[in-house]
């Protein structure tokens, strides 16, 4: 750990210890902290309970954001952008919301205790694990095909466990704000719909067919409607999944919100499409997935045991996932792609594009879809003569 960091390190500690002695009534000394994770604005530490008369668990995972939360009333969320203010007080309410669930139906750790203020959060921790991200990078077999079901499992758990219980999450959000109510991906996808055709036009000289356009404007409603609403982290990227002796476990609820089911399903099958992470997934490994999921949620949702519904959607939720990441990547916005380019998965834009499109026009082919297979074989020979 470098002396930044230690220095760091050492100011999350003390905001932790204050905030737990505050808690509990009583000194807590923590100790021995060890950093796991972070980005730029993020620091992430496991830490040692040293001292406290009470029976916190032996270690902590601590996650500060720097800087403190704006009054809520003084923050503006710009439309497609998710302010740091919203996306820690989103955070925060997602693991309020997910800690009051059974043991056996949280998907990740529970939440200890939280300063809004000092933005920080102060976190059960999940032992020895495995990102998702390592074991992917192996290549290695059953391994592999284990990991992808065990995170597809996860995945249909936590909707099931969440089915019905979005007003909680809403009530816990209006606790904090109403403007922070404001779902950041939501209207990411609304905008991505409505500037992608002039985007599509200036970068690929490409016009949308107006059939395409209207399953685009069915699949971003989404995010904010759908036959199967539950809990969804959205950022799935396999950095913010874990491997314990549990099964998958899921980090990271910055984006956490209520939305349909099938685009968590969906964000795997893409290839993780908030980054430029790229995994070889065959569409038989894709379909065995899907069962897995499936074999979760079907008991809350009976409709999904229909083949062909289900079927289209999935092809409805990896559509506007694929326009999503082309709306984030095509354009040479070099902080985006240079941050997106951090996980150990990832690949030069230009294969993870084409690699999105193509198995999106695979799957449309194999549905019968050729609106969309159509479209999507154009955007792959487009981009491949545009990169090239």
């Amino acid at each position: 750990m470098t002396a930044l960091l230690a220095e760091r390190a050492t100011e999350v500690v003390s905001a932790a210890q204050q905030l737990l002695t505050k808690r509990m009534g009583a000194p807590v000394r923590l100790s021995d902290p060890t950093e796991l994770s972070g980005s730029g604005r993020t620091t992430v530490l496991r830490v040692r309970v040293a001292e406290n008369a009470f029976s916190l668990p032996r270690t902590l995972i601590i996650k500060q954001v720097r800087g403190s939360v704006s009054d809520p009333k003084n923050v503006t969320v710009t439309p497609g952008v998710a302010s740091v203010d919203s996306a820690f007080l989103r955070e925060a309410v997602s693991y309020q919301f997910t800690t009051a669930l059974s043991r056996g139906e949280r998907p990740g750790a529970y939440l200890i205790a939280h300063s809004l203020p000092d933005r920080l959060l102060v976190l059960s921790d999940l032992g020895e694990n495995t990102k998702l991200t390592d074991v992917l990078s192996s290549g290695m077999e059953p391994a592999t095909r284990n990991a992808m079901m065990a995170f597809a499992q996860a995945l249909g758990r936590m909707h099931a466990a969440t089915v019905g219980r979005e007003p909680d999450f809403v009530a816990l959000l209006r606790r904090v704000d109403v403007v922070h109510r404001v779902d950041g991906i939501a209207q990411q996808a609304e905008a991505a719909v409505a500037e992608m055709p002039a985007l599509l036009r200036h970068e690929l000289g490409m016009e949308v067919p107006d059939e395409v356009s209207e399953q685009l404007a069915h699949g971003a409603r989404l995010f904010t409607g759908g036959r199967f609403r539950a809990f969804s982290p959205s950022d799935l990227c396999p950095d913010n999944v874990i491997l314990n002796e549990e099964g998958a476990r899921i980090l990271d609820y910055e984006w956490g919100g209520f939305r349909d089911a099938t685009l968590d399903i969906a964000y795997a099958l893409v290839s993780f499409p908030g980054c430029l992470c790229d995994i070889e997934l065959s569409r038989e490994r894709a379909l065995q997935m899907v069962e897995a999921w499936r074999a979760e949620v079907v008991g809350v949702w009976p409709a999904l045991a229909d083949d062909a519904l289900l079927a289209d959607k999935i092809l409805e939720a990896r559509l506007i996932w694929v326009w999503l990441s082309t709306y984030w990547f095509l354009p040479a916005d070099h902080a985006r792609i240079a941050a997106a380019r951090e996980h150990g998965l990832s690949v030069p834009r230009s294969d993870a594009l084409l690699n999105r499109w193509a198995g999106l026009a695979e799957d449309a082919r194999c549905l019968g879809n050729d609106a969309v297979g159509d479209f999507a074989e154009a955007v792959c020979a487009v981009l491949d003569e545009h990169f090239s």
